[in-house]
């Protein structure tokens, strides 16, 4: 099966497949290259079909889901990718062949595809529970690293004889004073908040965070790739109930399905045939072949989690 993808650093080209004429596109002492020769000769090419179905998706997308996308939603995406890469930021566009204003039209797609994910996707009482099973909420820690066991231990020792009241102030101390983490450890060794969807903290340090309660700190050292953890959590929610966090635990399954291509090319299928498209050039009637056939429009769309 052929998998939608909408990808961070895609294909764009900045040319419109449809309407070419004889207007010049460049000019060589060999001759010149019009539009209607570029179209023909980028159709036949799979970069050329993987365009118009972007082009094509796209358009039913934000005919169908343009009202739930905001600005500031793709603006606050766009602002996590450029915190995350920091001062390195333009470079990866640049590598990526992107502009900030193709990064947008990007991000705009994944949200637009998004909503008919959510639109089209059943999520059962069932798949709430199975991701309940791994649901953790949001934590907040505390952590001190060092090379070694016995300094880790030291400091958990130095720990043990602290007033619970004074524990945040003794920890920061300690972070200060042993931790090896230069981003934390002036900061009390805090970091931000983090769940069980959480990929950039070492699974092992998760596991053990999320076993303890608010003021309570690891009672032996942590081992993880980059040394020796003590960590102290400084709030716990605890994990409640599948209905308290419902609408959480739908999002996960939904973030799941937007990495599932079954369920992608489900809901694209229904998508498209929704749009009611018609391919006006006979030699590109077949490019959505894949998505518009009887079997694929048809049938039902569960979550990914569902058969898993």
């Amino acid at each position: 099966m052929k998998k939608w993808f909408i990808a961070f650093a895609g294909l764009l080209l900045t040319v419109t497949l449809a309407g070419c004429g004889s207007q010049t596109v460049a000019t060589t002492n060999g001759g010149k290259i019009t539009e209607s020769a570029y179209y023909s000769s980028l159709k036949g090419t799979s970069s050329g079909k993987q365009v118009l179905q972007q082009m094509i998706l796209n358009k039913v997308l934000e005919k169908q889901y343009g009202s739930k996308v905001s600005k500031s939603a793709v603006t606050k995406q766009f602002n996590t990718y450029k915190t995350q890469y920091g001062s390195s930021f333009k470079s990866v566009l640049s590598q990526s062949g992107m502009t900030e204003s193709s990064l947008k039209t990007e991000i705009r797609s994944n949200l637009l595809l998004k909503e008919a994910v959510k639109d089209n996707v059943t999520v059962t009482d069932a798949q709430l529970k199975k991701q309940f099973k791994s649901y953790e909420p949001k934590v907040t820690v505390a952590h001190i690293l060092v090379s070694k066991k016995a300094t880790a231990q030291t400091i958990i020792k130095d720990l043990k004889g602290t007033k619970k009241s004074n524990l945040s102030s003794e920890f920061t101390k300690l972070a200060k004073k042993y931790s090896t983490d230069t981003a934390t450890k002036n900061k009390g060794g805090k970091l931000s908040a983090f769940d069980s969807t959480d990929t950039s903290l070492d699974s092992t340090f998760k596991k053990a965070a999320f076993k303890l309660s608010t003021d309570e700190y690891t009672a032996t050292p942590v081992k993880t790739q980059y040394g020796y953890h003590v960590i102290l959590m400084l709030n716990n929610p605890g994990k409640g109930t599948i209905k308290q966090h419902k609408a959480e635990l739908t999002k996960q399954i939904i973030d799941n399905d937007m990495n599932d291509s079954t369920v992608l090319h489900n809901v694209v299928a229904k998508v498209l045939k929704k749009g009611n498209v018609s391919i006006k050039d006979s030699d590109l009637k077949n490019i959505l072949s894949d998505y518009l056939s009887t079997s694929s429009s048809s049938s039902s769309t569960t979550s990914s989690s569902s058969s898993k």
